[in-house]
């Protein structure tokens, strides 16, 4: 009876909070529940958590209409954003297939990467792949369902530095850079430099890119930048400074989720501003964003280390013996380094006819040592992401609805 009636006074505080500016609603309800949230809302910097969350309203034809609100979001403040930059670099892929609108080549093509610059990785054989070898269609599925750094290497290679930064700022993209490759120690000259690539069909080579060069840069020049009081270098040699992010990756959560947008809603955009996408390429990508690791044939990904609820955090957190909710999908694309986690998730219950968007960060590092994998993910982070997407879950279950959604555009076999 004391749950009910505490979910009950959550309902009836969140309710009236929606009515006020954006940025109340979500403030509230980290307040409203202190069992939940309150080590983040008591800790000095908050664990750097920037929040937005998106309802979505349907009208009689089923057309999407949004609300957003807001907690600490600021484009100014510099996280890292990890495997986050993975989508849109997918995105961009799938798009540059086509605008080189060559006879043949496809996504399932075989991709053969060669190695021109100092540091840079062939690849010639792919053995998560059906056949052995590698292509655009099996990085991607890496990409979504097991967040794979080595398969966005190969695709930002192939897009290109300049070009992924141009289609950022195409899309309007403005607060994002994307400007090395992940786990590799990317950076300066080596990641403007990008890998020459040869596409099969068969044996019969049927396209062949040469090795790129960026000249630009891309300053950005954002708070928080500089983090912590000492790091871990490549050689695991403690260096007692501050950690310098200002030549890395940069997304925000509002850019984060307007990909999403973008990506789940293309209609609600003007057709010039929509993705290059054929319509199934955008039911490729849906499919393999909210697939479970286990319900991948090939790609196959075992247990323990890619258990059910594997990059889905904003459900499930990091919860190992999380139980899948079957009447629930979660399309979306997470982040972690640097004791920073990040989700992008469009949430769908088709039993209930629930559908939200929800985007957030979190970080804690406590030791203010980066690079030493000692970071609260499972204390701290997780839970708090898990909470949160329960919580917002819980209101969206309530939230009455004048037209209930048309969902069947997400609804796929496994």
């Amino acid at each position: 009876m004391k749950l009910y009636y505490t979910f009950l006074l959550s309902f009836m505080l969140l309710t009236a909070s929606a009515q006020q500016p954006d940025t109340i609603f979500l403030k509230t309800i980290l307040k409203v529940h202190p069992e939940l949230f309150s080590g983040v809302m008591n800790h000095p910097t908050h664990n750097e958590v920037q929040i937005l969350y998106t309802q979505i309203n349907r009208d009689k034809n089923n057309v999407p209409h949004f609300t957003s609100y807001s907690y600490q979001l600021n484009a100014n403040h510099y996280f890292y954003p990890a495997s986050t930059v993975k989508l849109p670099t997918a995105i961009f892929a799938l798009e540059k297939l086509h605008e080189l609108n060559i006879p043949g080549l496809t996504m399932r093509s075989v991709m053969k990467t060669d190695s021109s610059f100092d540091g840079e990785t062939k690849m010639a054989e792919d053995t998560s792949s059906a056949d052995g070898l590698p292509s655009i269609e099996n990085y991607i599925k890496n990409i979504l369902l097991v967040s794979d750094n080595y398969a966005y290497n190969r695709l930002y290679e192939f897009v290109g530095r300049a070009e992924i930064n141009n289609k950022l700022k195409k899309y309007g993209l403005n607060n994002t850079r994307i400007i090395g490759r992940l786990s590799v120690y990317d950076g300066g000259e080596n990641a403007k430099h990008t890998n020459a690539i040869d596409f099969y069909n068969d044996d019969k080579l049927i396209y062949h890119q040469p090795a790129q060069y960026d000249i630009k840069d891309y300053p950005m020049h954002l708070d928080n930048m500089v983090q912590g009081k000492g790091y871990l270098d490549k050689n695991d040699k403690l260096i007692m400074k501050p950690f310098d992010f200002s030549e890395k990756n940069v997304y925000t959560i509002a850019d984060m989720q307007s990909v999403l947008k973008r990506l789940l809603f293309p209609d609600s955009f003007p057709k010039e501003q929509q993705f290059n996408l054929k319509p199934e390429e955008y039911k490729f990508i849906y499919h393999y964003m909210s697939m479970f690791p286990g319900e991948s044939v090939k790609p196959t990904y075992n247990r323990p280390d890619y258990y059910p609820a594997y990059c889905k955090f904003l459900f499930y957190g990091g919860d190992s013996t999380a139980v899948i909710n079957p009447d629930i999908r979660i399309f979306n694309k997470v982040g972690d380094s640097y004791g920073y986690n990040i989700d992008n998730a469009y949430i769908v219950d088709f039993k209930h006819n629930v559908e939200f968007i929800l985007t957030a960060v979190v970080q804690s590092n406590e030791d203010e040592i980066y690079n030493d994998n000692k970071y609260e993910y499972t204390t701290v982070c997780l839970p708090f992401m898990k909470n949160l997407g329960q919580v917002i879950y819980q209101y969206e279950l309530n939230r009455p609805k004048k037209h209930l959604p048309d969902l069947s555009a997400f609804k796929f076999s496994y």
